[in-house]
């Protein structure tokens, strides 16, 4: 879950490294969600959303002292810059571009931002609205956390369906399943989801 006062466990983290290796692991699911979706978009097959999000924490250990953010949605942002960084390497490793491409990391951003509110818009509270959903800082981290605990499969139906908006169709061509199967499988991967979520 993500901490409950993220400005106290930043000034920790300020104060005793070992801290923030602690901050950062609250973030975990929630980047490698982030990093999975990237992946699924750019570079199917060829990394680990777990490998991409260890390399990013490693940079985030790195970077951090001169990290001058006080509150959770400027760390948030901080991690998914640094995010979108890690992942534009991989893009240059795998199709051969040397040289450094500002407008690759700042579309990474922009991914890596529109899937966060894409996380906060998803239906899982049944007494919030989806646009209250998205107001809420916390929203996006929370769902993330939810999603980590389904099985993979439902995983995937969720971000295929509600992060890369595709058709039920669409999911049933990248899953190799009827339009049926995926149907059935979105509605039971919903109700896990909504129970994860509000502890129901």
């Amino acid at each position: 879950m993500p901490p409950a006062d993220a400005t106290e466990m930043l000034a920790d983290a300020r104060r005793d490294p070992a801290s923030l290796g602690r901050l950062l692991e609250q973030y975990r699911n929630y980047l490698r969600l982030l990093a999975r979706i990237e992946i699924g978009r750019k570079l199917q097959g060829k990394v680990d959303a777990s490998d991409v999000v260890q390399e990013a924490f490693l940079d985030a250990h790195r970077y951090f002292p001169a990290f001058r953010g006080g509150n959770e949605a400027q760390l948030t942002a901080w991690l998914r810059e640094i995010l979108a960084g890690t992942l534009a390497n991989q893009v240059r490793r795998y199709f051969g571009t040397q040289a450094r491409d500002p407008r690759l990391e700042i579309g990474l951003q922009a991914d890596l931002e529109h899937s966060t509110a894409g996380l906060g818009a998803i239906p899982v509270d049944p007494h919030t609205s989806p646009s209250m959903q998205a107001a809420r800082g916390e929203q996006s981290l929370l769902v993330a956390e939810a999603i980590a605990a389904l099985p993979d499969d439902y995983q995937t139906v969720i971000v295929l369906r509600h992060l890369e908006g595709l058709t039920f169709p669409q999911v049933a061509e990248r899953t190799g399943r009827t339009v049926d199967s995926v149907e059935k499988l979105w509605m039971r991967a919903m109700v896990q989801l909504k129970k994860r979520f509000t502890g129901a």
